[in-house]
């Protein structure tokens, strides 16, 4: 399947009311206000984020997602980007110079969502949820009876 095909979106969302609200933005690329879309579902119905809106951003020619993970908490800005699409040093700072902390989410054609935390700077990352030390014992690998 070729890239034109693959941004075309289904009748549906096209006639959402949010899909049009981003594709009067202006921001002349339709598979970044695809992208955009798809982002923004998964952020409001999958992740219950809140206050979720779309914002053009014309330096970059693109829509920009804007949305506070639960209440009272701190704007993040988003920053879909199809996976075919690469992305310059140039954009990232235009982005995070706006102040706001910032997630970059790759969109792969089957809408696979992969979301990266950016910041301005080094940024230690959290320990990994569920990791228990379980013991030397249990990391051995066994080994064949030959």
């Amino acid at each position: 399947m070729d890239e034109v095909h693959r941004a075309d979106p289904p009748n549906w969302i096209q006639q959402h009311a949010v899909y049009q609200d981003l594709m009067h933005l202006d921001v002349g690329d339709s598979a970044q206000v695809y992208a955009a879309f798809l982002v923004y579902m998964d952020l409001t119905e999958v992740r219950k984020w809140k206050e979720v809106v779309g914002v053009s951003c014309p330096e970059l020619q693109a829509v920009l997602l804007e949305g506070r993970e639960k209440d009272g908490e701190t704007a993040h800005m988003i920053y879909p980007l199809p996976s075919h699409r690469s992305i310059k040093h140039r954009e990232l700072r235009c982005i995070l110079d706006r102040g706001a902390p910032m997630l970059l989410c790759a969109v792969a054609s089957d809408s696979t969502l992969v979301y990266q935390r950016l910041c301005d700077g080094f940024l230690t990352p959290d320990p990994p949820v569920d990791i228990r030390d379980q013991g030397r014992r249990q990391h051995r690998k066994r080994r064949l009876q030959m």
